[in-house]
């Protein structure tokens, strides 16, 4: 329950996605009369492809401050998407969240921008996305991936926090009085500790609604819910603003949430279960960031001891790592991609901040 009133000392209005990417575009799948839309962003025009996959409720703007930090430091191409049910992405089965569909759904993406001609792939992804990207790499759907890396998605601590996820999606806000409240939100509530993403990302995660009340799918069903789960400034202002039904034909305007991912429950075991030895059977140079060590499971454990894959910690931050500390991890993947020669760090950024160029 969301009590505080709106902070004015800091800056919450949204930020375009084109600060930071340097185009947006949307990809058509199947026929005018069938057909899928699924919305992407893209920067850069040489060197590898890194195709950016978010987590369960973000959307490709999750990746925004990471991917100008990246491109500033080699020289890559980028591709975010929103993935299916997610952000601007218009799908005819928006409900199907299995590992098999999105994995796919990346790979027709792919296709449909490259064509013939794709680029080196590494795949990378965050929590769910980084299932899915660890799915697409097994199962070889993408034939020009060169390397793979997860960020904070483990198999045994994902499956232990799974049972805990209802209650995390009860006890947060179903809806903001503006977008400038949900960023604030975000923040204070450590969704995202980095108030720049936030900015930029939170306009992926939730949607402006205007309904004739009594409400409609997203407002809540009474008007004690709807105020309490905003701000107190909000609930000062109820009294000029009843919802009941005894005035039909008023309008609401508020911010919800793009995807309600408490009805996606049946699919969270397949996203996570036997992630870790598919990760670990990838025939590919892999990275694992972390937000903590505690996330290694037994088998990634044994793995990491063996050299199967490198591994960096990025503390201080929350789940969403990307975010929280994007330079940290543009650093890591740079001296990634320049220790296994997928790409050349560009002149201005050659420095002893990527330790495997030393």
């Amino acid at each position: 329950m969301w009590e505080e009133t709106f902070d004015t000392e800091k800056d919450y209005t949204p930020v375009s996605w084109s600060e930071y990417f340097e185009m947006m575009d949307d990809v058509v799948l199947g026929t005018a009369e069938s057909k899928d839309v699924f919305r992407v962003y893209k920067s850069g025009v040489d060197g590898p492809l890194l195709v950016l996959l978010h987590g369960g409720g973000h959307s490709a703007l999750s990746w925004a401050v990471f991917t100008a930090a990246m491109t500033s430091r080699v020289t890559c191409r980028v591709l975010a998407m929103d993935l299916r049910g997610h952000g601007a992405t218009q799908v005819r089965h928006a409900d199907d969240l299995s590992t098999y569909t999105m994995s796919r759904d990346v790979a027709n993406v792919v296709r449909a921008t490259y064509g013939e001609f794709t680029p080196p792939i590494i795949l990378v992804g965050h929590s769910m996305g980084g299932a899915i990207a660890v799915h697409a790499t097994s199962g070889a759907l993408l034939p020009s991936v060169v390397g793979l890396v997860v960020i904070d998605v483990v198999e045994g601590s994902a499956m232990e926090v799974l049972h805990s996820m209802q209650n995390f999606f009860k006890g947060r806000p179903k809806s903001f009085k503006t977008i400038d409240h949900a960023i604030e939100w975000s923040v204070k509530s450590g969704q995202i500790r980095n108030l720049e993403s936030a900015r930029v990302s939170m306009v992926g995660q939730v949607r402006s609604v205007e309904q004739v009340s009594p409400v409609g799918e997203c407002l809540a069903e009474a008007n004690e819910e709807f105020y309490d789960l905003n701000y107190a400034t909000d609930k000062a202002e109820s009294a000029a603003t009843d919802i009941s039904a005894s005035e039909p034909e008023q309008t609401l305007s508020a911010y919800c949430w793009r995807i309600d991912l408490s009805k996606a429950e049946k699919y969270w075991d397949g996203w996570f279960r036997g992630i870790s030895n598919l990760f670990l059977s990838c025939n590919v140079p892999k990275l694992l960031l972390l937000a903590g060590i505690d996330r290694l499971d037994r088998d990634l454990t044994i793995g990491q001891m063996q050299g199967k894959f490198m591994m960096q910690v990025l503390p201080p931050c929350g789940h969403a790592v990307h975010e929280d500390t994007p330079d940290k991890v543009a650093d890591a993947l740079a001296s990634f991609m320049i220790r296994h020669k997928f790409a050349e760090a560009k002149s201005e950024s050659k420095s002893s901040s990527y330790p495997f160029m030393r």
